[in-house]
Parts: structure tokens; C-alpha cells; sequence
């Protein structure tokens, strides 16, 4: 799952973006109003963390422009402000949820779990595909009723392809998903890491597309 940080204040949003990146996450943090824009905009995230008080823009009116520019990233408000008139406000813009600092980051996780289950459509909150499920929320994997232990990375992956079975996913989509803008699109780890879970779940887990990508298979 890619979530996007919307936050000013540098040692909170360090602290989310630690959280959430040790549970699975690909984090990118964004700083002020215009700059979140820019991120949301020009990359699909699963959810985005936004913060009321923002220089440039605040989160309201952020929030307002990204459902404007039809972004349809669950959204979940962050504020200082526990006033009934800002929450109104803020969903009423097109928030999703809301969250008042200072708050509990096991709250936070159970928020955002519930966003990205519903998201555009409705989530199941354990995927399967064959023979594999996989529970987002436990970070387990199952080949049939074998238990598949699986590193952060290789279970965002695999998370990834399953919630796009039968789909041919470029590189740059896995990346996208997978990974935060840390990694440079031109690297060769989507294919280091697509190797991991072939040895792990069986050479015919992941199909290789020539010249497009790969595919998870939906009948196996």
C-alpha cells in the first residue's frame, strides 16, 4: 500500500512515515499545501494522511482541489482542532475520516486499514487468488493452509498483484505501489524481488509479460 503524508511539522511526520513504513507502507511525505497537490496528482496512492494546518494551502482547501481534480484516494484528516464545525467542514470537502492530535498511532493504523479496505470499492479484508490469501491487516500469507513468511517488501509486492489479478502490471506500476520515491524507476529491484516470491510461492506464481510487465495469474 503507497500513502501519501501531508504534515508540516518535521518530527510528526517522520514518526507516521517510521510507523507506517515498518508496517508494510511506502511512505512519501509532503510538506506544505502546493506540494501536496503536485504528489497526489501525478501518483495513484491508496490513501493519503493530511494535515488541516498547512502553509501555502490548507488541508481543506488541498482536499477540496484533489476531489476538483477527481482524486479519489481515500483521504483522512489530521487536526489540532476538535471543533464540530471542522470536522463538518472537512468531509463535507470530501474527507473520508477524521483523527484529532494528539492521537494514538494503533488508532491511526486501525483508520487507515478501514480506508483502504473500502477505498473506490469495497476491499475484502483478506484477499484470495487460488491458492494464496493474504491478510493485509495481520501481514500473513497462505499457500493453502501453509503459512509463507514473507518480508516487508515482498509482501507489499505480493499485495500489490493481488489486488490486480489477471492484470498485466508494468515495472513502474509495482514501483509505484511498492515502493516510495526513494527508489529510482530505472532499478532492477521489481525483478530482484519478483524472484524472491517465485522461490517462495512456486516459478508459476508470477507470470513474466515480454516487453509489459508481469501478471499475476487468476486461475492456478
Amino acid at each position: 500500500m503507497r500513502a501519501l503524508v501531508v504534515e508540516d511539522q518535521p518530527k510528526l511526520a517522520s514518526l507516521i512515515r517510521r510507523g507506517l513504513s515498518e508496517e508494510g507502507y511506502s511512505v512519501d511525505v509532503a510538506a506544505d499545501g502546493p506540494q501536496a497537490l503536485v504528489r497526489a496528482t501525478a501518483t495513484d496512492y491508496d490513501v493519503i494522511v493530511l494535515d488541516v494546518m498547512l502553509p501555502g494551502l490548507d488541508g481543506f482547501e488541498v482536499c477540496r482541489r484533489l476531489r476538483e481534480q477527481t482524486v479519489q484516494a481515500p483521504v483522512l484528516m489530521l487536526t489540532a482542532r476538535d471543533g464540530v464545525d471542522d470536522r463538518v467542514a472537512g468531509l463535507d470537502l470530501g474527507a473520508d475520516d477524521y483523527l484529532t492530535k494528539p492521537f494514538s498511532f494503533d488508532e491511526l493504523l486501525a483508520r487507515l486499514r478501514a480506508l483502504t479496505r473500502r477505498g473506490a470499492l469495497e476491499r475484502p479484508p483478506v484477499l484470495e487468488v487460488g491458492p494464496l490469501r493474504l491478510d493485509p491487516r495481520t501481514k500473513q500469507v497462505w499457500r493453502s493452509d501453509e503459512e509463507v513468511e514473507l518480508s516487508t517488501k515482498e509482501f507489499a509486492l505480493l499485495e500489490t498483484f493481488m489486488r490486480h489479478p489477471g492484470r498485466v502490471l508494468s515495472r513502474f506500476e509495482l514501483l509505484d505501489h511498492a515502493w516510495d520515491f526513494a527508489y529510482d524507476n530505472r532499478s532492477n529491484v521489481v525483478d530482484v524481488y519478483v524472484r524472491y516470491l517465485r522461490l517462495k510461492l512456486g516459478a508459476s506464481t508470477i507470470e513474466t509479460v515480454r516487453g509489459a510487465g508481469y501478471r499475476f495469474p487468476v486461475k492456478r
